[in-house]
């Protein structure tokens, strides 16, 4: 990962806020931009470093935006893992020491904002198993720029254990790979990533995993045990005793930055409870006959084996790289966490530019009254929608808050992986939800096209509508906040009300 460091000579500065000049603020997303140019006006310029219809969750800094943030007199970012750790080190890099560098999301809750559990319930019929690590570490000396170190230290089995990612346009991403002995992988701080899990043959297999500060600090070490295509309760667990044997729900293969432990932590059996802590020598992780997949037909996949060889295969389920933590980073999408949001906006411009304090607060109060308006827009749009008719099948899990804040329900569904096409058994899978949920239709992003092909299919083959909502960024057709939550109240009530 390369961070662009940029070191600016003294004196070079541009003219201090409030001295003429308009203070310069830089922001990760379009969305917080607008929100810091309505507070801001005309004593403010904001820009954003994601670029307009970009996605926010995989976009990779550039050495001019290293030079922007370094110019900045102000920086926001909304973090809780929205953005990718590469562009906040980027900011973290290049932000000048006396300039406020405000994480939106983790700082708004004095004002008012209110969190929720990043949910995530698929529905699969196997296991879903990916990797975590969990706490701050700060007593280790960790930030959240840190980046903690996986490292499969053995790997055996019968065959080959291999963990990858499969990208959004369908490209391989090789993380742990038995025939390459001690791969390693990085997460931040407080950080979850899902992975494809493959078995070339049946059989028992062992993970060890091992967790490394970037600073050189070990942190613990933990053996996991896969019964691949044979009886689950049969298999003896690393640690020799009474196993405990995962085979449905959420799991994730565990570092804990602040205990020092390896363990799974894990929903399975318990779907939609709390997740709990299962040591990693007690665990014994059930790849049933139920995941055999076909290798495609793809040179991208030839470390599977042959084009058309059988093996066992957990699914990531989420096409693409998705890192994300433990609480939902879409905020915005309560109109009441923006009203929060832009009152932390307002006090750190007064912070930067206080002679400029009489405009940002009557911009603000200007402002929170139009986000009045918008919440009691959004709500009473929503609420003509019939209640067996507020189900959200979406993109991606950008839409809690907005379930949350205006009683909708997200439903989950899963998308093809690792083929470039969907299996008969996918289809299937997600045809059922839309059919079982009697889903009148169902919701692409704009900037998430790519990630929308099989949704868009499966909804066209069920006589469902695909309709469009935005989740993390404009467009040509909403260039505001204001104008994208108008847009998706009304596009929701169009088509999931009463059929016209």
């Amino acid at each position: 990962m390369v961070v662009f460091v940029v070191l600016a000579a003294a004196g070079c500065a541009g003219s201090a806020p409030g001295a003429g000049g308009k203070v310069d603020v830089v922001t990760t997303t379009e969305i917080l931009a607008d929100l810091v140019q309505r507070v801001g006006g005309d004593q403010v310029s904001a820009t954003s470093l994601v670029p307009a219809g970009g996605d926010p969750h995989s976009y990779e800094p550039t050495p001019a935006d290293a030079k922007r943030v370094a110019r900045a007199d102000v920086t926001f970012t909304n973090h809780l893992l929205l953005e990718p750790q590469s562009l906040i080190k980027t900011i973290d890099a290049n932000a000048p020491k006396d300039a406020p560098n405000i994480s939106l999301a983790e700082a708004a809750e004095s004002y008012g904002a209110h969190v929720i559990p990043l949910v995530e319930d698929i529905g699969l019929d196997v296991l879903w198993l990916g990797l975590r690590v969990r706490g701050t570490g700060k007593a280790r000396g960790a930030t959240r720029t840190s980046s903690i170190h996986l490292t499969a230290t053995k790997i055996d089995g019968p065959g080959k254990l291999v963990a990858y990612l499969t990208e959004s346009l369908g490209q391989p991403d090789l993380y742990f790979d038995s025939s390459n002995p001690a791969d390693s992988t990085t997460l931040p701080p407080a950080a979850h990533t899902h992975l494809n899990w493959a078995f070339t043959k049946p059989g028992v297999y062992h993970l060890t995993l091992e967790g490394r500060l970037d600073n050189g600090r070990p942190l613990g070490k933990g053996t996991f045990t896969f019964a691949v295509g044979v009886e689950p309760h049969q298999v003896e667990p690393a640690d020799g005793g009474k196993a405990t044997v995962l085979d449905d729900g959420h799991t994730d293969l565990t570092v804990d930055l602040d205990s020092g432990q390896v363990y799974a932590y894990s929903d399975a059996q318990r779907v939609g409870a709390a997740q709990s802590v299962v040591p990693a020598g007690r665990v014994v992780i059930d790849v049933p006959g139920k995941a055999l997949e076909t290798v495609p037909d793809d040179p991208r996949f030839a470390f599977l084996g042959k084009a058309g060889a059988q093996i066992h295969q957990l699914p990531q389920a989420v096409l693409g790289k998705h890192v994300h933590g433990e609480i939902d980073p879409h905020l915005w999408e309560d109109v009441a966490n923006a009203k929060a949001y832009v009152q932390l906006i307002r006090d750190t411009l007064i912070e930067v530019d206080p002679q400029s304090a009489p405009t940002y607060k009557t911009n603000t109060d200007a402002y929170l009254r139009e986000l009045d308006e918008l919440d009691e827009y959004v709500r009473s749009q929503l609420a003509k929608i019939p209640a067996d008719r507020r189900q959200l099948i979406t993109t991606h899990d950008a839409f809690g808050y907005l379930a949350s804040a205006y009683q909708l329900k997200v439903a989950g569904f899963v998308v093809p992986n690792p083929a470039q096409e969907p299996s008969v058994d996918q289809v299937r899978r997600l045809s059922e939800t839309i059919r079982n949920l009697k889903v009148p239709a169902v919701f692409t992003e704009p900037n998430l096209a790519q990630r929308a092909s099989v949704l868009t299919q499966v909804a066209r083959d069920n006589g469902v509508r695909v309709c469009s909502i935005y989740g993390d960024s404009f467009d040509e057709h909403a260039r505001s906040y204001v104008a994208m939550m108008r847009h998706n109240a009304d596009e929701l009530l169009l088509c999931l009300g009463e059929s016209r």
